[in-house]
């Protein structure tokens, strides 16, 4: 194998991922590597841009199962080109825009209950009083309706 391959530690060391990490997205099938003839795993250099979009992916709170299916989108025959990297990012762009919106209220609502002044937890809703937040279901049911969707599918 040539300079297009490389080993877990070469990728660890350009992806910025752990090597227990990259096999682990291998197992999940995000990534592949092939096999020298010792045996060792050597990844083609172009899974690092593969790890750079799960990177960036992760940093979204997009779940694992969205990156594998936006990862099996990709070309297998050849290294994805601009054009498929933009191709998959669009599958994201509404779903983006709507957290977009969402934290802003989160923001906004913050700003409003911080600069409110009443300094009562017996009469702030943010607190929760008498659990009357109970009847809006499980969870932070003051966030945004599109933040908790998003929380409740990170684990």
């Amino acid at each position: 194998m040539d300079e297009e391959w490389l080993s877990v530690g070469q990728v660890a060391g350009r992806s910025g991922f752990a090597p227990s990490a990259i096999r682990y997205y291998e197992g999940e099938g995000l990534i592949s590597a092939e096999r020298n003839t010792g045996g060792q795993r050597r990844f083609h250099r172009s899974v690092l841009r593969r790890l750079a979009f799960v990177s960036a992916a992760r940093h979204l709170g997009v779940s694992l199962e969205e990156v594998r299916d936006a990862l099996g989108r990709l070309p297998q025959n050849r290294t994805p080109n601009a054009a498929d990297w933009k191709r998959i990012s669009m599958l994201w762009r509404e779903k983006l825009n709507g957290e977009i919106r969402a934290l802003e209220a989160l923001r906004d609502g913050l700003d409003s209950c911080i600069g409110c002044g009443c300094l009562s937890l017996d009469r702030c809703a943010i607190s929760n009083p008498h659990d009357a937040a109970a009847s809006g279901g499980p969870g932070a049911v003051y966030l945004p309706k599109q933040l908790r969707v998003q929380a409740a599918t990170r684990r």
